[in-house]
């Protein structure tokens, strides 16, 4: 597995504000799919495709409180 960052335009960050930053995404070709966003302001949101079809979805806001995002859940496909 050999991932990538790449950067992106400002979005909405889970704190509210437009924010632009960094993605990394790394994928195992077998399933295992991660997906990173690290916002400039701090804030981060991560979604993780396992082999078994499992997926984690997170979102932190730049002081640390996790928050129920609403972005969709397959940002950055």
């Amino acid at each position: 597995m050999t991932g990538m960052k790449l950067p992106f335009d400002p979005e909405q960050a889970p704190c509210g504000k437009p924010s632009g930053g960094e993605r990394f995404v790394d994928d195992d070709g077998h399933g295992l799919v991660i997906r990173d966003q690290f916002f400039d302001c701090g804030c981060r949101r991560i979604r993780h495709d396992y082999h078994d079809g499992s997926i984690h979805l997170s979102a932190v806001r730049h002081d640390g409180k996790r928050v129920k995002d609403p972005i969709e859940p397959d940002h950055g496909k």
